[in-house]
């Protein structure tokens, strides 16, 4: 059994489809009013189909009392590491407290290129994430300071980003499609040692982890009991699925993890 002592939460992760504008909001305040945890955008700048994800995400903090907000994850080749973190500590002053921050390293550099952003090596990019987070922390130091402490969640699959996961961020949000259930084993492990090599506590990471619909609650708990992972993120645009998951998956994990 792995207990990071992370309490258990349940979200979801909605495609910010522009030209569905009602339907994304309405899914999001849908959400909040079945009692999951979080809702998550992606951020892809340059995906014309797509809001920005922090203007969506101050809108829906706005029409919402109590959900967490975050993006899944901000891509930083294309935002100011100043930028990102005005942004955050803007959205968490104006919605008392429910902001948290998935940072990503960038990916999809063709397209990051064509709209004017930087093509970044892999070591390039860890390095540049890296920066990243030490200049975001920095600024929240000196203002305008968040209403709450800001999670910096980091979306990490190779292993210089699992060990800058391990030496930095305060959680780990990935994909079952870049990091399946079989894999979860290994790479918790490298996040572990890197963070005991900086002399961190394993615990201080949350483990998050999106998912699909064909996960029930019997593989969530599995999931908990074997890798930690205490923070579930549905990946649907789907109302049904989104009440299903809420009044089915989540209660039953709950009640299946000690």
């Amino acid at each position: 059994m792995t207990d990071y002592g992370h309490d258990l939460r349940f979200g979801v992760f909605i495609t910010p489809n522009a030209a569905d504008a009602h339907d994304v909001l309405r899914l999001a305040k849908l959400a909040e009013r079945e009692h999951l945890d979080i809702v998550t955008f992606q951020d892809h700048p340059y995906q014309r189909r797509f809001f920005d994800a922090f203007t969506l995400l101050a809108m829906v903090a706005a029409q919402t009392d109590r959900i967490f907000l975050a993006p899944n994850v901000a891509n930083l080749p294309l935002r100011l590491p100043v930028t990102i973190a005005k942004a955050a500590a803007s959205i968490d002053i104006l919605s008392d407290g429910r902001m948290h921050l998935g940072l990503g390293a960038g990916a999809f550099w063709d397209a990051i290129e064509r709209v004017g952003g930087p093509r970044r090596t892999p070591g390039e990019s860890v390095d540049a994430l890296s920066e990243a987070i030490d200049a975001i922390r920095g600024f929240w130091d000196e203002g305008p300071p968040p209403t709450d402490r800001i999670e910096i969640w980091l979306g990490a699959y190779k292993p210089r980003m699992l060990r800058l996961t391990g030496r930095k961020a305060d959680g780990w949000l990935v994909s079952k499609g870049g990091a399946p259930p079989e894999a979860l084993g290994e790479l918790t492990a490298q996040i572990d040692a890197a963070a005991e090599q900086a002399g961190r506590d394993p615990r201080q990471i949350r483990r998050l982890y999106n998912i699909d619909t064909n996960f029930d609650a019997r593989r969530l708990a599995q999931l908990y009991e074997d890798h930690g992972i205490s923070a579930f993120i549905l990946m649907t645009d789907d109302p049904d699925e989104i009440k299903r998951f809420a009044h089915e998956v989540a209660p039953m994990v709950r009640e299946l993890v000690p």
